[in-house]
């Protein structure tokens, strides 16, 4: 058996529209993984709100959050190849000004262990995965440490492209800009050069697996360059069109419906 690494991205992918893995989607990983393949998460979401995921699904291998600005494997704090890109603290508070902005629900800048927000606004239902125990006002007196990533969260997608732009100007070739989806429209800005890729070469070279041999999922824009370098890449159904221009191949059901559970299986022979 030629050993994969499946590189997975959870809102739109994994996740069903309940932001829950379902029965079926647990299974299946967890069948390729007692086949010796490699599950490893790949998400824009910062590691406090995706570890319930990485838990149910019994993972034991590196994980790639905020974008690929963090890859660390949370089962070994001293992993030798963990990386930690950032932003810089005063980029944090000059976005959080953007709150102004007509169709700005909140800012939030994130570290690896806290959120700080200027609003009470929930983007979705475990952004506070604590409660409120890590999260604190975005403000300069609080904010003594440089953030992973600055989150601007909009009452819908329509309204990013004039927000993005705005960034551009202001900061231009000094920070990255992705989109995802999810319960609420997010624009996420990391540092330059961040891509999930990054994380995803990581991963493979820790386990000495070829390009050829990755299978990438994802659906939003901050899939592209994972799905890109992906040896097979793959959109979800609902995935965007720009997206799956890239793809070696689409689902054919959605994430709601176990698209990647159901591809995982026809692709592995599972049924």
């Amino acid at each position: 058996m030629t050993q994969k690494l499946i590189a997975i991205d959870l809102d739109g992918t994994t996740l069903n529209n309940q932001s829950m893995i379902s029965t079926k989607t647990q299974f299946v990983l967890t069948q390729l993984q007692k086949m010796g393949h490699i599950v490893s998460i790949a998400t824009g979401r910062p590691f406090r709100t995706s570890r319930q995921y990485y838990e149910q699904l019994n993972l034991t291998s590196p994980i790639v959050n905020f974008n690929g600005a963090l890859c660390h494997n949370p089962g070994q704090n001293d992993w030798n190849e963990t990386y930690h890109r950032k932003l810089s603290r005063d980029l944090a508070l000059d976005i959080s000004a953007l709150k102004q902005e007509a169709g700005i629900l909140l800012v939030a800048a994130e570290t690896k262990e806290h959120v700080y927000v200027n609003d009470s606004f929930v983007p979705y239902r475990d952004f506070f995965a604590n409660g409120h125990k890590d999260t604190k006002a975005l403000t300069a007196s609080n904010l003594k440490e440089d953030p992973t990533a600055v989150l601007v969260f909009t009452g819908s997608k329509e309204t990013q492209p004039l927000i993005q732009e705005k960034i551009i100007r202001e900061y231009g070739d000094s920070v990255e800009i992705r989109s995802w989806g999810g319960e609420a429209p997010c624009l996420e800005i990391v540092a330059a050069g961040v891509q999930k890729a990054l994380g995803v070469e990581q991963i493979a070279h820790h386990y000495g697996i070829q390009q050829k041999n990755i299978l990438a999922f994802g659906d939003e824009d901050n899939d592209y360059e994972m799905i890109q370098y992906a040896g097979h890449g793959v959109v979800m159904k609902n995935g965007i069109d720009e997206l799956k221009a890239v793809a070696n191949d689409i689902t054919y059901k959605e994430n709601h419906e176990d698209g990647m559970a159901d591809y995982l299986e026809r692709y592995f022979s599972l049924v």
